[in-house]
C-alpha cells in the first residue's frame, strides 16, 4: 500500500517495451513539461561502451541493481527540485520491480521496503503494446510477445503497489498528449 509520502505531481508512463512512451515523453518535454528518461536506456548505452555486465542480456540482476538505484535516486533528485508543475517519468521505481518479476527473479526485501516508501501520484499511466509501432533497435531486442508479457508484468504489478492505472489509448501522439494532460487536470 502507498503511503503520505506521495509525489502528487510525478506522473509515471510504463507498459512495454516499444509502445511509445519515449516519444510521449519527448513531446511533453518539447512542450515545456519536466521529463525523466527511462534509466534502463540510459544504464544499457553505459554499460555497453564500458563492455560493462550490468546488461539484459548478459547480467539481469545486475542490470536491475543498477536500474533500480539510478531511479531511486532519480526519484530523490526529482523531489528536492520540482516544483508544483507536473513531472513525467518514463518508468519509475516500481518497473524495477516488474522487471525482476518478468525475469522469475526474487525481489529483493529492501528493494519492496523501498518502492513502497517512494511514492509517486496514484494514477500512472500504461500504454499497451501496439505493433503497428513496435520497433527494435540497440537497446530493444525483445519480441512483440515479450512487449505483451512485460506489459501484462508492469500491470500487475503496479496494482501490487497500490497504483491505479489508467490506459493510454492507441491513437496520435498529439491525442495521446492530450488524454495524459486532461486527464492529469482532472485528477489534480
Amino acid at each position: 500500500m502507498k503511503n503520505n509520502n506521495t509525489v502528487q505531481n510525478f506522473y509515471i508512463l510504463t507498459g512495454g517495451p516499444g509502445a511509445g512512451k519515449t516519444t510521449l515523453l519527448n513531446r511533453l518535454d518539447d512542450i515545456g513539461f519536466t521529463t525523466v528518461p527511462e534509466e534502463g536506456r540510459r544504464i544499457i548505452k553505459e554499460q555497453q561502451s564500458s563492455n560493462g555486465e550490468g546488461l539484459p542480456w548478459l547480467n539481469k540482476k545486475l542490470f536491475a541493481e543498477l536500474m533500480f538505484d539510478a531511479s531511486v535516486k532519480t526519484f530523490q533528485k526529482m523531489n528536492s527540485i520540482a516544483g508544483a508543475d507536473p513531472v513525467f517519468f518514463d518508468r519509475g521505481i516500481v518497473d524495477t520491480i516488474g522487471y525482476l518479476k518478468l525475469e522469475k527473479i526474487p525481489v529483493p526485501k529492501e528493494m519492496e521496503i523501498t518502492a513502497r516508501k517512494m511514492n509517486y501520484n496514484g494514477n500512472v499511466f500504461i500504454l499497451p503494446p501496439w505493433k503497428e509501432i513496435y520497433e527494435n533497435d540497440p537497446e530493444r531486442k525483445q519480441t512483440l510477445e515479450v512487449a505483451q508479457y512485460t506489459f501484462e508484468c508492469m500491470d500487475k504489478t503496479y496494482r501490487e503497489f497500490g497504483y491505479h492505472l489508467i490506459e493510454v489509448p492507441k491513437v496520435t501522439v498529439e491525442k495521446r498528449i492530450r488524454f495524459i494532460l486532461d486527464t492529469v487536470k482532472n485528477i489534480s
